[in-house]
């Protein structure tokens, strides 16, 4: 059975490690603390004098002083590691913890988790081709030297690092080594850290390296554990849940996050808010307990990006910019179909080009797979569509030779729709209101990734006022668009009454419209 050391790095809160150490460690589970040396030396004397009896707790032979980039955590954190090979010789797995991180499972769940497969746990991706850095230096964190902390010694940091790209100082990576990055809360098995001590020993070339590397907790470990263990053994993610704001902030949990942190497919989550006492009294009993069944959701990320991105009025604060390009085309005419349900709009849309015998493209702006001619590329991505959307429209027109097209859109597309509705061109617009049921909604959280299979309803509950609030939000925003010539049709209305805002819309007679508006199955889900 799995037996955890976890490798606790800490600097503050001596109660809030006094209580941690006594939880996890209750469990059967073990411990070795490192305490930086920067931190008030009465504090460290708190902690020790609270757990110098505990059997299953270690601490450093030696205390380093940390600084944020620096070397001193990869020194700290194998000084700790160290300490609980020693003191631990049947801890099977090595887990990683911060004094914020608390468990979002129980030791059993752990346990067994643990014990499934016999694999490390470590964020590893390739440190140039991947896009985990977005933004700051990249490859300037290895072929340059850093010495100097950025944030404490900010004039030498800079000094140094302009100095050496004006000399032309730069350095070369180890050969042998694919460098790689990811996060620095790993759990690795025993065998596998002996491997990393071992390496140590005897690779200085690597030691020396990695010592003035900016940021290398983000790439030591991830990279010797690539090196030294076969791929086929190595799980690319972290077992601790954490997420980052739009500014690269890490994301607090409270008090009312619980539930969402239990659905989560990881063991740990950080960062706990010192303040949500309530939260971690709850995941603190929750370790010890025994026959915890935890239905795994894992929506956590989707559902805070569609949550925050949303601001205090339920939307972004600031409009997207859209750059301006060539008209379509005075003559032309550009009919485009508003609708939420997709399949609603492509119905209507596919009945229109039977009906008509004109050209009608699905959900180009939305769906990548929109069946689309080749246009020399610009086709080839959602974000170049965007980008260049007159461009696009413009080549569609002339690809089919006419001078009529209807296109779907979603309603979220209101940039969109303002910027071809100032066209030169006539655009007209044709919303549909569909009504959504409470087990519609459920399902497009769960297709929009904003909850998963095993959501409690709990959950879906407190969801859904908020995703029915969007929807009638993104319907207003068109309203109040100032969209010219934009007609309507409801799921509720009579098809006598929809054939009239068709028929407007389609520049058709209303005979003809009623005939499309007439279409079984219309509105079906």
């Amino acid at each position: 059975m799995a037996k955890i050391a976890f490798i606790l790095l800490c600097h503050k809160d001596p109660e809030g490690i006094i209580r941690q150490a006594e939880r996890l460690t209750a469990a059967g589970d073990c411990m070795a603390i490192h305490f930086d040396a920067r931190a008030r030396r009465e504090d460290y004397q708190r902690i020790r004098a609270a757990l110098d009896g505990n059997a299953n707790v270690t601490f450093c032979r030696r205390r380093i002083r940390c600084g944020w980039g620096e070397w001193s955590l990869i020194e700290a954190t194998l000084i700790a590691v160290e300490a609980a090979v020693d003191a631990f010789p049947d801890a099977t797995h090595f887990y990683m913890l911060s004094g914020d991180c608390m468990a979002i499972k129980s030791a059993e769940y752990a346990h067994d988790f643990l014990d499934a497969d016999d694999v490390d746990y470590i964020e590893s991706f390739d440190f140039f081709d991947s896009d985990w850095i977005k933004t700051g230096m990249k490859e300037d964190r290895l072929i340059y030297r850093h010495p100097f902390n950025e944030r404490t010694r900010k004039r030498l940091f800079y000094g140094f690092y302009n100095l050496q790209k004006r000399m032309g100082w730069t350095r070369t990576i180890p050969p042998d080594l694919q460098i790689m990055i990811g996060s620095q809360w790993w759990c690795l098995r025993r065998r596998t850290i002996e491997w990393v001590l071992d390496f140590t020993r005897k690779r200085r070339d690597v030691m020396r390296f990695f010592r003035t590397t900016w940021i290398p907790d983000e790439t030591f470990f991830q990279t010797v554990v690539r090196h030294i263990v076969p791929e086929r053994e190595i799980r690319a993610r972290t077992l601790t849940f954490l997420m980052f704001s739009d500014y690269g902030m890490p994301v607090t949990f409270y008090n009312d996050h619980y539930d969402l942190l239990l659905s989560q497919d990881f063991l740990f989550a950080r960062k706990i808010s010192p303040e949500a006492r309530e939260l971690k009294r709850r995941l603190g009993d929750l370790y010890a307990a025994q026959g915890v069944r935890f239905q795994i959701s894992n929506e956590g990320r989707s559902l805070y990006r569609f949550l925050t991105g949303r601001g205090r009025e339920g939307r972004r604060f600031a409009p997207r910019f859209w750059e301006t390009e060539a008209s379509l085309g005075r003559d032309r005419e550009l009919m485009i179909v508003v609708c939420k349900k997709w399949h609603v709009a492509k119905r209507l849309v596919e009945r229109a080009r039977q009906v008509l015998q004109i050209p009608a493209i699905d959900y180009l702006f939305s769906e990548e797979a929109t069946p689309l001619p080749d246009l020399g590329g610009i086709q080839s991505t959602l974000e170049k569509r965007a980008r260049h959307r007159r461009a696009l429209m413009r080549m569609l027109f002339d690809y089919h030779k006419t001078d009529r097209i209807i296109v779907c859109m979603d309603p979220a597309d209101v940039d969109l729709m303002r910027d071809f509705t100032s066209d030169r061109a006539t655009t007209r617009f044709l919303e549909i209101e569909c009504d959504f049921t409470d087990d519609y909604l459920a399902g497009h959280a769960k297709r929009t990734g904003l909850a998963g299979n095993h959501t409690a309803q709990e959950t879906l509950d407190r969801l859904l006022p908020t995703i029915r609030y969007d929807l009638r939000y993104e319907s207003d925003r068109i309203r109040d668009a100032g969209l010219k010539a934009l007609h309507r049709i409801r799921q509720g209305a009579r098809p006598e009454e929809n054939a009239v805002s068709l028929a407007a819309f389609l520049s058709i007679p209303e005979t003809a419209a009623r005939e499309i508006a007439a279409m079984d199955h219309l509105f079906a889900d």
